[in-house]
């Protein structure tokens, strides 16, 4: 990868790379990208409800959206170079000579990397999911559609940043890990199933 930081690069430029033979930036950074334009839809939603007419009672919940949703924004920006660095550790973990001492356990730990850093990202995606439902609920209704548009945008990149963890428990041998991380992300998509139906019922009742 570039010394460039690839969430500085312009969106043609990202797009490209990812185009490229370079195996990042890949789903995993996509992932990441695809989580910060959701909030920043859930900011622009909120940035559009503050101070408007017939709004006023949710104002105070709409500027603390908008201060969640840009740290988010920002966090998810970060990740996609967090991806790229943790499957390059992967790379140079495998590529390592056979004779290598504790070869073994090098290998297992860049697995392990390479599976939380998606795993955090889900859990953060799991969180402007909520911001989402909020921002459809509550706010302005001529954007309503952005709202809804930033929570379909957040659970798809919650389901893809979980491919990524699952993709890299499949080179795990510690069991019990694999066994906690699994039930952790079916936990968290239970309850991001239930919240996709809420705001999709929102949308269609406002």
């Amino acid at each position: 990868m570039s010394e460039k930081k690839l969430c500085s690069m312009p969106a043609e430029e990202l797009l490209a790379a990812t185009a490229s033979k370079a195996p990042v930036p890949g789903g995993g950074g996509i992932a990441a990208l695809t989580a910060a334009s959701a909030a920043a839809l859930v900011e622009m939603v909120a940035n559009l409800t503050i101070g408007k007419k017939g709004y006023e009672k949710v104002e105070p919940m709409m500027q603390e959206i908008r201060s969640q949703a840009e740290v988010l924004r920002l966090r998810y920006q970060a990740g996609i170079d967090e991806d790229a660095r943790a499957f390059e550790g992967v790379i140079r973990a495998v590529r390592l000579p056979k004779d290598t001492p504790d070869r073994t356990a090098v290998v297992q730990q860049a697995f392990k990397d390479a599976a939380a850093i998606p795993f955090a990202l889900g859990k953060d995606i799991f969180v402007l999911l909520q911001l989402s439902e909020q921002v459809v609920r509550y706010g302005n209704a001529w954007v309503i559609t952005d709202g809804a548009i930033a929570a379909m945008n957040a659970r798809a990149a919650m389901r893809s940043a979980f491919y990524s963890v699952r993709i890299n428990l499949k080179s795990i041998t510690d069991k019990e890990y694999v066994h906690c991380m699994t039930g952790a992300m079916a936990d968290i998509e239970q309850k991001a199933a239930r919240i996709e139906e809420t705001v999709e019922k929102e949308y269609q009742s406002r």
